[in-house]
């Protein structure tokens, strides 16, 4: 039985709860995901869920300026999209255990 198994998820497979997540959540919802995590991308997921947790729900642009300070380079959409194919916010919050996002756009 997957740690996925045991928690309420929506049609879309994000967490209903967000108290339910732990990081071995998250590597099953990586796996779900078809992406293979790196240090980066666990840096990325814990920011996307500490600024929603916070009440502010970050948006692409967001992203990319905290990890260009945090990782000390500049940080290209590209780099982004390569990380996370299926939108950096929608797949960080969902990986995240946060509520699935309501925004339209990326920035």
């Amino acid at each position: 039985m997957s740690a996925l198994d045991s928690v309420e998820r929506t049609e879309n497979g994000y967490l209903v709860n967000s108290s339910d997540w732990n990081e071995e959540i998250a590597t099953e919802l990586f796996a779900e995901e078809g992406i293979e995590p790196t240090e980066r991308h666990w840096d990325i997921v814990k920011y996307v869920r500490e600024q929603t947790l916070a009440g502010d729900e970050p948006n692409e642009r967001s992203i990319m300026k905290a990890m260009g300070k945090l990782w000390g380079e500049k940080v290209s959409s590209k780099l982004m999209y390569e990380m996370f194919p299926g939108m950096p916010s929608k797949q960080g919050l969902k990986i995240g255990g946060c509520p699935q996002s309501t925004r339209k756009g990326g920035y």
